[in-house]
């Protein structure tokens, strides 16, 4: 779905600054991302993210949502997070997450790279890259082919690889099992940047 930021041009500014009073246990980073929400009823909203943390959230919303309500909210680059309203404000609603000990923990690696992301190296990687040992892995197109493939190097957020294949910039695949859009395509392969920030600890299981 589709989502226009002109459904928010009208909402008041500086609307952080009145969530009040802040008891945050997790620091909190300021990111605006365009959405979705689903309430209760089953009934979807577009919606703004304009900061996070590990725990919780700040959403901007064109529908007030009382305190109480769980929702479940779906951003690019954080995907799918859940959690009840704690607070309304005018303009939207503080969400607390309820997730797991892994989820938080990925959380917080989507929230460096967001953090990050404007801070960009010279060849567009977000976060540092590093060979790995196991770097021998199938690469699945979006037409179900399957082809083995090596991986040059990895990230939380991406990866270069070597394959005769040329995806068409903007594809979707799965290296492994990590879906991924192709954003690249160099000498040897393509460049890779996963749907979603992946976990350290699992990469270095997946890929030593």
């Amino acid at each position: 779905m589709l989502v226009s930021p002109m459904i928010f041009a009208r909402r008041p500014q500086g609307v952080v600054s009145r969530i009040v009073p802040d008891r945050r246990r997790h620091k909190r980073i300021t990111v605006t991302l365009l959405g979705r929400f689903m309430r209760a009823n089953k009934v979807e909203h577009p919606c703004k993210l304009i900061n996070m943390s590990a725990s919780g959230a700040a959403i901007m919303s064109p529908i007030p949502v009382p305190v109480g309500e769980r929702v479940v909210a779906y951003f690019d680059h954080v995907g799918g997070i859940e959690g009840v309203v704690v607070r309304e404000f005018d303009g939207g609603f503080a969400l607390k997450f309820h997730s797991t000990k892994h989820k938080r923990e990925k959380l917080a690696a989507q929230l460096t790279w967001l953090a990050n992301r404007s801070e960009l190296v010279a060849d567009g990687r977000r976060h540092e890259r590093v060979t790995p040992r196991h770097n021998d892995s199938v690469l699945q197109l979006s037409e179900g082919i399957k082809l083995t493939c090596r991986v040059a190097d990895i990230s939380i957020s991406g990866a270069s690889i070597a394959t005769p294949a040329r995806p068409e910039i903007g594809t979707e695949v799965t290296l492994g099992k990590l879906r991924a859009r192709v954003v690249r395509h160099h000498a040897q392969g393509v460049g890779l940047e996963f749907i979603d920030i992946q976990n350290p600890t699992a990469l270095r299981r997946h890929f030593g």
